[in-house]
């Protein structure tokens, strides 16, 4: 069985959006990855739980949201592991579970500025190759063990979904049409 590279794209996807999708299409095609995991994280220990939507119903609408796309796969490992997680945690996990594959880890710009503060961000850098696309304002620091993607720049983010969501505005486009109807059926983020 031949070796699969995957990419790893943790998020709350609090909902996910076009963006991540648009994000997630380039990286396949242009690294190039076998598959992309998204990977829905329960509780970032970098971010705030308030407005956290359920981890189930961020899972079910990653799911609608890339609608069995063969390359694409939601990933709920972090549901059983303890909480908040912790990436390198997870990789290892990971890695235990799905021998065969070979794993990367997609993070924005913003996040490598401050990934020295991350549980053993050694061992992730020494163990694991890490895919960093392009954020607006973040310096990308020098010498990184990093592989940087000229991916395009996606001016769009779950919050501010979540604040048209709270505000009584329109927000059909921002995400695909089956979780705007789960948003929507669910009652979330009003």
């Amino acid at each position: 069985m031949p070796v699969k590279e995957v990419g790893l794209f943790f998020g709350s996807f609090n909902p996910i959006h076009h963006g991540h999708l648009m994000l997630a299409n380039f990286l396949l095609t242009e690294v190039p990855f076998d598959e992309i995991w998204f990977v829905v994280s329960p509780h970032n220990p970098h971010k705030s739980k308030e407005n956290l939507a359920d981890e189930y119903h961020r899972l079910e609408m990653v799911n609608l949201a890339i609608n069995d796309f063969k390359y694409f796969k939601a990933c709920d490992i972090e549901f059983a592991m303890p909480k908040p997680s912790y990436t390198i945690d997870t990789l290892i996990r990971l890695q235990e579970k799905y021998p065969s594959k070979v794993f990367s880890l997609i993070m924005g710009s913003d996040n490598l500025a401050n990934f020295h503060r991350w549980k053993n961000y050694d061992l992730i850098t020494k163990h694991f190759k890490i895919v960093v696309y392009p954020r607006r304002d973040a310096k990308i620091p020098e010498n990184s063990n990093v592989t940087i993607i000229d991916a395009p720049l996606i001016e769009m983010s779950s919050s501010f979904i979540r604040e048209q969501i709270k505000k009584g505005k329109q927000y059909l486009f921002y995400v695909p049409a089956t979780v705007h109807q789960y948003i929507e059926d669910c009652g979330l983020y009003k």
